[in-house]
């Protein structure tokens, strides 16, 4: 039987010290590394262990339809930018 290759979308956001990394379509798919790096190869680790238990246990593995995209917009060189 041939392998379906699925593609998630990966968040990673700065967490005091660490990174911490999550899958929007996986629920409960989170992780964390001390660099962008490490948490993206936890990510991947992660999302294989999350499909592997759905596929073991018989449940369904939900594949995405988002479309991501990045936009930048120029702001004054004065104005005050808040890295939340």
């Amino acid at each position: 039987m041939k392998a379906k290759v699925l593609t998630y979308k990966t968040i990673i956001e700065k967490d005091g010290r660490y990174y911490h990394g999550y899958v929007p379509s996986l629920p409960g798919c989170h992780t964390q590394g001390k660099t962008v790096e490490e948490t993206k190869k936890n990510l991947k680790r992660a999302i294989q262990a999350w499909v592997d238990t759905n596929v073991e246990f018989g449940w369904p593995v939900p594949k995405t339809d988002i479309i991501e995209s990045a936009v930048s917009v120029r702001i004054p060189q004065n104005a005050q930018v808040n890295y939340a």
